[in-house]
């Protein structure tokens, strides 16, 4: 079997994603001919069929979707290795680029990561924060699109390796005039009596807490939800429901919007983060170093 090639990969993946090898060659600016070409050669060379060639476009085979899943890694790993070389052309030492979940973003996790970059051993570390679901985390995290995740560590990590990060508070946030405000504790299944503020995301804590309404025999009533934590603040605050939410983000704003913070007794209330990655060998050494700093910083 010949050596596979970058442009072979990209223009197969080019061509599944888009379903028409006329738009991929499009997308990559060559002519038709030429990506049909390339891709007939490639099936030679695996001695696979790869794609299934329709009337209106192509799908790709069993085959191909094993090539297509690994071939979206081999690509990520080699734009990252170039991009890392080029860093260093550039004066940057490195660059991270770290997944994080919304609730994190949201908490510690970016005065931690500026807290690094602002030490002058770190001034020529670029780090990258973008914020996805817990199963995208581990999903690019594993194929290589990310080099370390920020989630909760009730997420299954298929396999990736991990070091403990910070912890959080779920509590349920009212309006001082709420009938639960005067608590100074209660118990998510007390709070499954009133209306409710969610975030329209499918987050890992949203599955988890219509779970456990349905097994205490109910489920949560959503009065309305919303995009995002501040969003809900204001929504609790015109008094049109409570939201759970962790303690942490509420901070200072509890007194602005006029809002009372009780938390959650229930014991997985009490979340801890974890920082995962594939392989601790294979971090470059500005990863290894964020890494380091902020499993240290969860310890102060």
């Amino acid at each position: 079997m010949k050596d596979l090639d970058l442009t072979s990969l990209r223009y197969f993946v080019a061509a599944c994603e888009t379903g028409n090898i006329t738009r991929a060659a499009e997308q990559e600016s060559i002519v038709t001919s030429a990506m049909s070409k390339r891709l007939t050669q490639l099936e030679h060379d695996l001695g696979v069929p790869l794609l299934q060639r329709q009337r209106r476009g192509v799908r790709p085979t069993p085959a191909g979707e094993m090539l297509l899943e690994q071939s979206r890694s081999i690509l990520s790993s080699a734009a990252r290795i170039a991009q890392d070389i080029a860093s260093f052309g550039s004066g940057v030492r490195g660059q991270v680029r770290l997944l994080a979940t919304v609730s994190s973003i949201a908490e510690s996790l970016p005065d931690d990561v500026a807290a690094f970059m602002k030490k002058p051993a770190h001034r020529e570390i670029q780090v990258d924060i973008e914020e996805a679901f817990s199963r995208d985390i581990v999903r690019r995290v594993k194929e290589g699109s990310a080099v370390l995740g920020v989630l909760w560590d009730a997420t299954d990590l298929d396999g990736l390796r991990s070091v403990a990060y910070r912890a959080d508070q779920l509590a349920v946030v009212t309006h001082i005039s709420h009938p639960l405000a005067s608590r100074k504790r209660c118990s998510f299944a007390d709070t499954l009596e009133y209306e409710h503020i969610g975030l329209q995301a499918p987050s890992a804590v949203n599955v988890m807490l219509a779970r456990t309404a349905a097994v205490a025999g109910k489920q949560i009533v959503y009065r309305t939800q919303v995009s995002n934590f501040q969003a809900s603040l204001r929504v609790v605050s015109a008094n049109l429901g409570i939201s759970i939410m962790p303690r942490e983000v509420v901070g200072a704003s509890a007194e602005t919007f006029g809002l009372k913070v009780i938390p959650l007794q229930d014991v997985w209330a009490k979340r801890r983060f974890n920082i995962c990655f594939r392989d601790l060998d294979r971090l470059s050494k500005a990863a290894r170093m964020l890494l380091d700093d902020l499993a240290a910083a969860a310890k102060r």
